[in-house]
C-alpha cells in the first residue's frame, strides 16, 4: 500500500497537491535543463549544470519523489524546496532572475490543492465527453505551472474550473448597435436570450465580467452597455477554460479571459480575430478534402463590443453533433492521456489494435492537411478529440481552434513543418503513447507509429524517421526569460520512431 494511504486525510491531500504539481515542473527540469546519469531501478539521476547538485526522481512519464543529493545522503524535496531549487538553477544556468514564475509555480500547486478538495464534493457529468474534457489535474504534462490561475483568490475563479466539475449559466449583456463589432455567422448568439430594442445581444463569461468590470463601468454608465440577466441554462467549461459547451444546443462559445494559463494571457486578440475566418476556411475546406472521416470543428465567427473589442469578445465554435459517425463518443485526447471514468485508453482489450485504429484517424488528416493545402493544424492533446465507437475502438478524429492555425506562406514550409512534428508527435503522439504503454505493459507502440508515418508520401517523412532527435518545446526557460508565449523555442528531443524499421 502507498505511505499515503496512512496519512491523515489533510496531510494526503496536501501530499497529492504536492505529487500532480511537482510532475509538470521535474518534466520541465528534466527535460529542458537537466544532464542525465544514471538509473537505478525505478530512479532516474541527473545533474543540474548550474547548481552542479546530483537530483533523483521516480517514474519517467510523471516524475515523482525528488531527492538531492546533500553531504553523501539523498533527501526527499518537497514542493516548495523543489520551487527553489529551479528557481536557483535557472538563475545560474540563464544568468537571468525571474520573480514572477516561482510565484506562479506556487499558485499552480495551490490551485491543484484548492481543485482536488472542489472535486471530492462535485458530481462529474455523466456525458463522457464532458468527462474528459473536464479530466485534467495535471494538466500540460511539460509546463511549469500549468494550473496557475492568475493569483486571484480561489473564490474568484473556481466557480468556473472545469477540474471542479463546474457548471454555470452565463451572463447576458445587450451592446448598443452602433456599437457592435463581428464578423462570420453569429446568429447562435441571438437564440441565448432576448435584447431590448437597438440593443443585440452579447453573451459574457462571468469570470471575465468580473475581471474587466472596473474598465467597462462608464458604458454601462452611459447605456452603450446593459445587463440583461443570466441565462436559463448553464454551460459547462472544457479543458481550455475559457471555453464553454452547452450541451442542448450544441454549441461552443469561447470568451476571452484576462488570465494568464500556461503561456499566454488568454483574450481573444485582435490580431487573432482578424484572421479566423480566414483560418477557419483554411482548415475547414483541408480536412472536408480529406478520405477519412476526419472533421473540423468551424469557428463560425465572433462578436463583441467596439469600445472593448478584446474584453467582451466572444467567438461561435460549431457543436458536436453534425460532425460526429453515427453512434460515435467523442473524447478529449488529452483526457484519455490524464484518464477519467470509462477511458477505453485504460480498459483496451486489445491495445495494440487500439494504437493502430488511433493512429489511422489522427495522423492522415494532420499530414494532408499541410502536404495537400498548406494548413498546420495545432494538433495537440487538447485541440484533439477522438470518437469511439461502441467498444471503445477509435473511429475519427476531429480538430479545432483556428487561433492556433499556421497557412503556408504566412510561416515558412520548415518553421511551419517544425510546429506540426512538434504539436502532432511530441505534444500528442508521445504522450498517448506513454500511457497506452504504462496501462498495458508489454506494449511498444513506436513500430505502428513508424509505420503510420511513413505510409504518408511527405517529403519531410524520410527525414523525420531517421533524425535521431525531435523538436522540444522549451516551456520552462520561454517563461523563466519572459519570452512571448507564442514565440515557440525547440531543444532536439530523442526521437523514439528512429531506432525502428518497418
Amino acid at each position: 500500500m502507498d505511505r499515503v494511504d496512512h496519512m491523515p486525510p489533510s496531510d494526503r491531500d496536501a501530499d497529492r497537491a504536492d505529487a500532480y504539481a511537482a510532475a509538470p515542473l521535474l518534466n520541465c527540469l528534466l527535460r529542458e535543463v537537466a544532464e542525465p546519469l544514471t538509473v537505478s531501478g525505478e530512479r532516474r539521476t541527473y545533474r543540474l549544470p548550474g547548481t552542479d547538485r546530483l537530483l533523483r526522481v521516480r517514474g519517467r512519464r510523471r516524475p515523482a519523489e525528488p531527492e538531492v543529493r546533500t553531504a553523501g545522503v539523498w533527501q526527499r524535496v518537497g514542493h516548495p524546496e523543489l520551487v527553489k531549487l529551479v528557481a536557483e538553477e535557472l538563475r545560474r544556468h540563464t544568468g537571468i532572475s525571474n520573480d514572477d514564475l516561482p510565484v506562479e509555480m506556487t499558485d499552480s500547486r495551490d490551485a491543484v490543492a484548492a481543485l482536488l478538495t472542489a472535486r471530492a464534493l462535485a458530481t462529474p457529468p455523466d456525458d463522457p465527453y464532458l468527462r474528459s474534457e473536464q479530466s485534467l489535474i495535471t494538466g500540460h504534462p511539460h509546463h511549469p505551472a500549468p494550473k496557475a490561475r492568475g493569483g486571484g483568490p480561489v473564490t474568484g475563479w473556481l466557480p468556473y474550473a472545469p477540474e471542479a466539475h463546474a457548471r454555470f449559466p452565463l451572463v447576458l449583456l445587450g451592446v448598443r448597435e452602433d456599437e457592435v463589432a463581428e464578423e462570420g455567422d453569429t446568429s447562435a448568439l441571438d437564440a441565448l436570450g432576448t435584447a431590448p430594442p437597438g440593443y443585440r445581444l452579447l453573451p459574457a463569461h462571468p469570470w471575465q465580467l468580473d475581471l474587466a468590470g472596473p474598465a467597462l463601468a462608464p458604458a454601462f454608465a452611459d447605456g452603450r452597455l446593459v445587463r440583461l440577466g443570466t441565462t436559463a441554462f448553464v454551460a459547462w467549461p472544457t479543458a481550455a477554460v475559457r471555453t464553454l459547451y452547452e450541451p442542448r444546443r450544441d454549441l461552443h462559445l469561447k470568451f476571452s479571459l484576462d488570465v494568464r494559463i500556461t503561456n499566454d494571457i488568454r483574450r481573444l486578440w485582435r490580431h487573432d480575430l482578424v484572421k479566423l475566418r480566414r483560418n477557419d476556411t483554411a482548415a475547414a475546406r483541408a480536412l472536408a478534402a480529406g478520405d477519412g472521416p476526419a472533421a473540423w470543428l468551424g469557428d463560425r465567427g465572433y462578436r463583441t463590443a467596439a469600445f472593448a473589442f478584446e474584453e467582451l469578445a466572444v467567438l461561435v465554435r460549431d457543436g458536436l453533433r453534425g460532425h460526429l459517425l453515427p453512434g460515435a463518443t467523442p473524447l478529449l485526447a488529452a483526457g484519455l492521456v490524464e484518464g477519467f471514468d470509462g477511458n477505453p485508453l485504460a480498459h483496451a482489450t486489445d491495445p495494440a489494435a487500439w494504437w493502430e485504429a488511433y493512429l489511422r484517424q489522427v495522423v492522415p488528416p494532420a499530414l494532408t492537411a499541410f502536404a495537400d493545402h498548406g494548413v498546420v493544424l495545432e494538433a495537440h492533446l487538447q485541440n484533439t478529440l477522438v470518437a469511439v465507437d461502441a467498444s471503445g475502438m477509435p473511429v475519427q478524429a476531429l480538430f479545432r481552434d483556428a487561433e492556433g492555425v499556421k497557412l503556408l506562406p504566412d510561416v515558412s514550409r520548415a518553421a511551419g513543418w517544425e510546429r506540426l512534428v512538434y504539436c502532432l508527435v511530441v505534444n500528442h503522439l508521445t504522450e498517448i503513447a506513454a500511457a497506452l504503454a504504462e496501462h498495458h505493459p508489454g506494449l511498444d507502440p513506436w513500430p505502428a507509429a513508424r509505420r503510420a508515418l511513413a505510409a504518408h508520401p511527405l517529403p519531410e517523412i524520410p527525414a523525420l524517421l531517421a533524425s535521431p532527435t525531435l523538436p522540444g518545446k522549451t516551456n520552462l526557460l520561454l517563461r523563466w526569460t519572459g519570452a512571448d508565449g507564442a514565440d515557440a523555442r525547440y531543444l532536439p528531443l530523442p526521437n523514439p520512431l528512429a531506432p525502428y524499421m518497418i
